[in-house]
């Protein structure tokens, strides 16, 4: 029986995906090259924004129907009425299934329509079989669920509150994929900077712990909450001096405008968010910023557009994120009937934030032409001959050749800024 599991959304989705694939081979399906080839698919799905699921659905109406399908993942936990009423499916479970899946699918081929979305149920453990999307970079969930309560989100009610896996655990992992020839690991989670803090340590320790590891590996923090990083600032910083750590940081700033943020749940001012910013600045000059907002939330007024247009110019980050505010189902966003922001006035403030964001993106990326140094190739490009790397910042640099450079750290010059990458030579 050949099985094809399809992953959507973010890199916590992408661990999972791994999980679904790892079980299922562990208990003797075989994994399909395409979806042609399955004979079951599985969409690992993701709904924390209305487009997103719109696309989601969409694709899920035009998967083949000789195939039997199983939806996994946040979007029956969010939106299954819709699932429902629009898509016709086998199965349907939420995210993290881990070995669960073999169960659902086991009773699929039996002919049965299996449907658990009812409960966030506990996150699976980290020592279970997985196929890597990527052999060189190490997806780990570090955490499951968050400790905020924004007014526009609906994962938590896919993936629930905090539950945090140790460092014991995670540094098993880390040491496991490394012998297996993993040289990134991405510590990802609704918010890294709560991890631990159910289990009364934090992120900074884990980090510690992983930076004492021997190896040479490179760490990915994923995103993490302005408001949680405050108790935490000094020793994260200290912990991100080490070689280990990539020098990117994901921090969300949603609004440049105070008022908005208090709408939205967020419990941080945007000079807060521009404090840390500095703070990790003046540690790591060549930091890789990344960082969202969402345009159109109900009160944003023209002015308070301008503020987060503002803060972007003062902060300049290297890569946004721009949403468009959609109301999701369950969320405290989706009650405020007032104060609505017309759908052509969101389209155009998104329009001129992208516009911004690209700008600056190129901006900073134009401090890199010239620069010589390392970076370790870990994707092959989408033209032939081309290839992906990482530099100590997180920089994505293509560089083309006709060897096969996966895995490798090369020496390279950066010639060319773009506004999402850079181009380079091996030197």
């Amino acid at each position: 029986m050949q099985i094809f599991v399809r992953n959507f959304g973010c890199s916590a989705n992408t661990a999972d995906g791994e999980v679904l694939a790892g079980c299922l081979a562990q208990a003797g399906f075989h994994s399909a090259n395409s979806e042609a080839d399955a004979d079951i698919l599985i969409y690992n799905t993701c709904a924390v924004k209305g487009p997103t699921e719109n696309r989601i659905i969409n694709a899920l109406k035009n998967a083949p129907r000789d195939k039997k399908l199983i939806v996994a993942g946040c979007l029956p936990m969010i939106s299954f009425q819709r699932l429902l009423t629009e898509v016709e499916f086998d199965g349907a479970i939420g995210p993290s299934a881990g070995r669960e899946i073999v169960d659902i699918v086991s009773r699929v081929i039996a002919g049965e329509k299996v449907v658990k979305v009812n409960t966030v149920e506990a996150m699976p453990k980290l020592n279970l079989p997985r196929v890597r999307s990527n052999p060189l970079v190490s997806v780990i969930p570090v955490n499951y669920g968050c400790l905020g309560s924004c007014s526009y989100c609906c994962v938590v009610y896919a993936r629930g509150h905090l539950r945090s896996h140790s460092i014991n655990e995670v540094v098993h992992l880390v040491k496991s994929d490394y012998a297996l020839g993993a040289k990134e690991f991405w510590l990802t989670s609704q918010d890294t900077a709560c991890y631990g803090r159910d289990l009364k340590t934090n992120l900074t320790e884990l980090l510690k712990a992983l930076n004492d590891l021997a190896g040479d590996f490179k760490v990915r923090v994923g995103m993490m909450t302005p408001n949680l990083i405050t108790d935490i600032e000094t020793k994260l910083i200290d912990a991100y001096k080490s070689d280990k750590i990539f020098k990117f940081l994901h921090l969300p700033v949603q609004s440049g405008n105070n008022e908005i943020l208090k709408r939205m749940r967020r419990f941080y001012t945007a000079q807060e968010f521009k404090s840390i910013v500095d703070a990790f600045r003046t540690a790591f000059p060549d930091l890789t910023l990344a960082t969202d907002i969402i345009v159109g939330f109900p009160g944003e007024t023209a002015e308070a557009f301008e503020n987060t247009l503002k803060l972007l110019e003062e902060v300049k980050p290297d890569v946004v994120n721009v949403s468009k505010f959609f109301a999701r189902p369950k969320t405290a966003a989706a009650q405020i009937q007032d104060c609505l922001v017309d759908r052509d006035e969101i389209k155009r403030r998104s329009t001129v934030a992208a516009e911004t964001a690209k700008r600056i993106s190129l901006e900073r990326n134009k401090r890199w032409v010239g620069w010589i140094g390392e970076v370790l190739i870990d994707e092959k490009g989408k033209v032939e001959g081309s290839w992906i790397g990482r530099n100590f910042a997180y920089k994505p640099v293509a560089i083309r050749s006709t060897n096969n450079l996966l895995g490798k750290t090369i020496s390279i010059k950066v010639v060319e800024a773009l506004a999402t990458y850079l181009k380079g030579t091996i030197t």
